[in-house]
């Protein structure tokens, strides 16, 4: 009975999609950043170069115009809003002065390329999720194996943090963006996630759950994406680098979606 069920669903799936054939893409460029306020809200954080002073203000005028030339027709931020339509209203009290003062990402990327293709608003499409991250750690401290495959995972991240910093000190922001948005970096990452699935037995599985979570989250937010999207859209999708491996993913596999690689903006010749 289940068979016949899972035939028939796969059926209806096949038969339908949310973009007609003749409809042109809509054209997504995942573009993930480090947070330039450094709010200390990961279980690993990169200590941040002041975004404000004027040699990265000036790195960040040229992401902007690199990036501009994608003429994107929305920006999508991580943010939460209950708007019906997602805009994200700080957007609306924006002023160029904020860039001198406000170090948060969503400023000083997504308002700026707002601002400076002419766009009218920004939407916010992140979302809330569990991330239980601590029912992993408890189940590894539970042996001494355990406690140090969970540290040998945890170190392969925190050496990535520890060569940003130091990256921080020649590279300029269009490169220290192109370094989070490379594909294999990015993959390389993630293996963090699939690490964890090793830990669990026959009564709990906190590895998967720390999954099923981490994916439940993205999928909302790429859910709320197709929501505001039309055919033809071209939109940046501002999030932290963590995000991009699922949202990359959505965009590849979901029928009408294409997906646009920043770095091929960030490092192009002017």
């Amino acid at each position: 009975m289940h068979a016949v069920r899972l035939v028939a669903f796969a059926a209806i799936l096949l038969a339908w999609s949310p973009a007609r054939a003749d409809d042109p893409p809509i054209q997504v460029m995942v573009l993930g950043v480090y947070h330039f306020d450094n709010p200390g809200r990961d279980i690993h954080n990169t200590k941040v170069d002041d975004v404000t002073v004027p040699k990265r203000q000036a790195e960040l005028a040229d992401v902007s115009a690199r990036l501009a030339r994608f003429k994107p027709t929305r920006i999508a931020l991580e943010a939460e809003t209950t708007t019906a339509s997602f805009a994200y209203d700080p957007y609306r009290k924006f002023k160029l002065a904020d860039l001198a003062t406000k170090r948060d990402e969503r400023i000083q990327i997504g308002f700026r390329i707002a601002h400076d293709t002419g766009l009218t608003e920004v939407y916010g499409i992140d979302a809330d999720g569990d991330f239980p991250y601590e029912k992993l750690e408890a189940f590894a401290g539970k042996t001494p194996a355990g406690k140090a495959r969970l540290a040998a995972l945890n170190h392969l991240v925190e050496a990535s943090v520890t060569e940003f910093t130091a990256l921080q000190k020649t590279a300029t922001t269009a490169q220290l963006l192109a370094y989070h948005n490379d594909p294999a970096r990015i993959r390389g990452m993630h293996g963090f996630y699939y690490g964890v699935l090793g830990f669990g037995d026959a009564k709990a599985q906190p590895g998967a759950e720390l999954n099923a979570g981490w994916y439940a989250r993205n999928a909302r937010i790429f859910a709320k994406l197709t929501q505001i999207a039309k055919p033809g859209d071209r939109v940046i999708v501002v999030f932290g680098a963590g995000h991009a491996y699922w949202l990359r993913h959505f965009v590849e596999t979901t029928p009408g979606f294409q997906l646009v690689e920043p770095n091929g903006y960030l490092t192009a010749a002017k």
